[in-house]
């Protein structure tokens, strides 16, 4: 039954396919699986610096880093931006009542459910959980079939196969409600840049997603049912894998980044008080962000042997989508140009975002240089980048995201003190753990070794491998912070009222937190989200982009 007409309860909270209860349940279980990955995280900086302690093994070191990324990126932030706060948000944010297909959202919470449920039970399986990376290469993956890990493998594939297709409803199900239950007046390029980025997100999903699923479908074939796509002994070939995966791979970056990017976004505005500089220009930018993401997966296989002229090729296309993220950036510092800024919690977490997305931007141009990717693929390097990229961008737009809707969801504000202190641990810690992780691999340190002291070269690099796993410590141990804030919070936080960021947007229109339905009548929209100007913004009531107030 569709809850629209009845008040919510907390005990029809996971039956409820009410587009707010179903986001809720993506943000309470993806957070805690971001725990689960923080842990797999520490095991492995563990093991990389007290190696003769053998916490791990060289079995039980693949089996971690290939649990952590795979659990960080289809149970954490992917679920956290697309499934919690598409589903939360966006319809709010475009005056619908809800979403399009209220069931199919519902839906595909209990796939990505499921798909963690069965990855976290692999680790029982004979031979343990997969050992072969999150990048599950052949024909790494595919021996699988020869040796005990088989089982592991193979349910891999299985979780991985329920999670895309759950991820593709919830694409599916956000796509159709912007492009169908938006308010009266609320056209394209009045919707707020936060609902243009799932809608963005959402198209990336439904191309890229499908790849994907055909090739996790062949992996699987390969490994139990003795075809041979992929298998090597058997006249398969592993570098099909490669050109499947990353053809969905590189997206998949878009796919996390492009919703933060949205966060920030609307956060600015806001806390600068100045209207979101270069509006069109931002939308335009992610919408060749997109499309561009499609067509650079081939500086992932440098290292391949590909021809030169196709090297050359896929460099220039890496070099050139370089071009609207630095569009985006600039829009960003010119929102923040001359603005009235307010350091609340939000605002620390999104210039913290601009901050570390720009290291992460900037170390990727590298590796869009083909003798410097040869060099540098498959070191530290690689690491430090795509942590900078998806920890120093999407989870710091994650945690921006949840201060700044906090009011809405709950009613009160997140504590300042605890939340200050837990986003200053988290940005020192994080710059301490991974920007030394640079120098190791410029010093030739190779990815997916359980201990560096093995090698005569890397020798020299430990003590730095040590601080690394000291600081990944202290990192971790920040999050705990944020977990307290966030129960304190719930519990006996300051009271929000409606508006308290005195916001533009038109979820800021509705009570806090929203009823079934969202609003009293559906709002009429006159004007774009962020035409308002810092000598307006005293007054609360025009700052709605909807002239006349629903409730």
């Amino acid at each position: 039954m569709n809850d629209l007409t009845r008040p919510p309860a907390f005990r029809s909270l996971f039956a409820s396919d009410d587009h707010k209860a179903v986001g809720l349940r993506y943000v309470v279980s993806a957070l805690g699986f971001l725990f689960v990955g923080g842990a797999l995280a520490l095991l492995i900086r563990c093991q990389m610096a007290f190696p003769k302690l053998g916490l791990l093994g060289a079995e039980g070191y693949n089996v971690s880093f290939t649990m952590h990324a795979t659990v960080m990126i289809f149970l954490v932030v992917m679920p956290l931006l697309l499934g919690g706060l598409g589903n939360y948000i966006v319809p709010l944010q475009i005056g619908a009542r809800g979403t399009a297909f209220p069931r199919l959202g519902a839906i595909a919470w209990w796939l990505y459910l499921l798909s963690g449920a069965v990855w976290i039970a692999s680790f029982l399986a004979p031979g343990g959980a997969a050992a072969t990376g999150w990048t599950a290469y052949a024909p790494l993956s595919t021996f699988a079939r020869y040796n005990q890990s088989l089982a592991g493998q193979s349910l891999w594939c299985v979780a991985l196969g329920i999670n895309s297709l759950g991820s593709l409803l919830t694409a599916a199900n956000l796509a159709v409600t912007v492009a169908t239950q938006r308010a009266p007046g609320m056209t394209l390029f009045r919707m707020p840049v936060f609902t243009w980025s799932l809608f963005i997100t959402g198209f990336l999903v439904l191309i890229a997603v499908p790849v994907l699923l055909v090739a996790d479908v062949m992996l699987i074939l390969d490994l139990d049912f003795g075809t041979a796509f992929f298998d090597v002994t058997r006249g398969g070939q592993p570098l099909l894998w490669q050109h499947l995966f990353w053809f969905f791979g590189h997206p998949e970056v878009y796919i996390l980044i492009l919703p933060a990017m949205g966060v920030v976004s609307e956060i600015l505005p806001v806390f600068a008080r100045r209207p979101l500089f270069g509006y069109r220009a931002m939308v335009w930018a992610m919408i060749a962000i997109g499309g561009l993401g499609f067509v650079v997966w081939g500086h992932h296989m440098f290292v391949s042997g590909m021809s030169l002229l196709l090297s050359a090729a896929f460099s220039f296309s890496t070099f050139l989508i370089a071009v609207p993220s630095s569009v985006k950036t600039f829009n960003w510092l010119g929102t923040l140009w001359r603005g009235s800024i307010r350091f609340d919690l939000p605002m620390c977490h999104a210039l913290a975002f601009i901050s570390m997305f720009v290291i992460g931007g900037l170390s990727g141009i590298f590796m869009a240089a083909t003798p410097v990717d040869l060099f540098i693929h498959n070191t530290y390097f690689i690491v430090a980048h795509i942590h900078y990229v998806l920890f120093g961008g999407s989870l710091f737009g994650v945690f921006g995201a949840i201060a700044y809707w906090f009011p809405k969801v709950c009613g009160r504000k997140m504590g300042e003190g605890l939340g200050k202190l837990h986003f200053w641990l988290t940005l020192v810690f994080f710059n301490l753990t991974f920007f030394p992780m640079h120098t190791l691999g410029l010093g030739g340190m190779m990815r997916r070794i359980p201990d560096a002291t093995q090698y005569e070269h890397l020798r020299s690099l430990q003590p730095l491998n040590q601080f690394v796993t000291l600081a990944a410590v202290g990192l971790g141990l920040a999050q705990l912070v944020f977990l307290v804030n966030l129960c304190l919070s719930l519990r006996r936080g300051e009271p929000a009222g409606e508006n308290p960021w005195r916001a533009a947007t038109l979820e800021w229109a509705c009570p806090s937190p929203p009823p079934p339905g969202n609003f009293g009548k559906i709002p009429v929209v006159h004007r774009g989200p962020y035409e308002y100007s810092a000598s307006s913004a005293s007054d609360e009531n025009s700052d709605f982009s909807s002239q006349d107030k629903p409730l």
